[in-house]
């Protein structure tokens, strides 16, 4: 399975969720497959999709907030992983797609296709909730049964990008229609 595959599956579960996106490729791959108002596309801010979507979660604690992260951008803000776990909001689910590459850059190799284990840094930072899902059939079962709490939650993907179009929103769109769903 790609990053793609594992996206679809993930907004197959999206209801009111609140959605932040990683920069690049899997915030357009997002766009194109279900785009809404309350998901929040990165432009221009690798790495601070997990930090942003935590800030999200603990002043909006009665709402479900979802982050989808990837390896590259997890490794470039590794101290977002401690913050999160020491915060532990309820209402949270960091979703790491880790394929191994800087899928938005050239796919470029990330340390994740060589020795670093995103899960165990992840335990480290002091997360109690980890799952590490390999196969595509798994995310539907998995996020229905998570319930309340702080998760971390890895798919292993292979690298590649899908070719879809670009976000037809500016930063500037994007920022105000998402606020304005999340503010009721």
């Amino acid at each position: 399975m790609k990053r793609f595959e594992a996206i679809k599956r993930i907004t197959e579960l999206i209801d009111n969720e609140i959605l932040v996106c990683n920069i690049g490729a899997p915030s357009r791959e997002l766009f194109n497959i279900k785009d809404r108002d309350r998901n929040f596309y990165m432009l221009g801010s690798m790495g601070l999709a997990s930090s942003i979507a935590l800030g999200i979660a603990i002043a909006k604690p009665d709402r479900n907030v979802w982050c989808i992260e990837g390896d590259g951008a997890l490794l470039m803000n590794l101290g977002s992983l401690s913050t999160i776990a020491n915060n532990q909001p309820d209402n949270f689910t960091l979703i790491v797609i880790d394929n191994g590459a800087y899928g938005s850059t050239g796919n470029q190799k990330t340390y994740t296709s060589q020795k670093t284990k995103l899960e165990t840094i992840a335990e480290g930072a002091g997360f109690v909730s980890i799952t590490v899902i390999n196969n595509e059939d798994d995310i539907i079962p998995v996020l229905k049964n998570l319930g309340k709490g702080c998760h971390f939650m890895k798919i292993n993907t292979l690298p590649g990008n899908a070719q879809v179009e670009n976000i037809q929103f500016n930063p500037e769109e994007i920022k105000g229609r998402f606020m304005k769903s999340i503010s009721n």
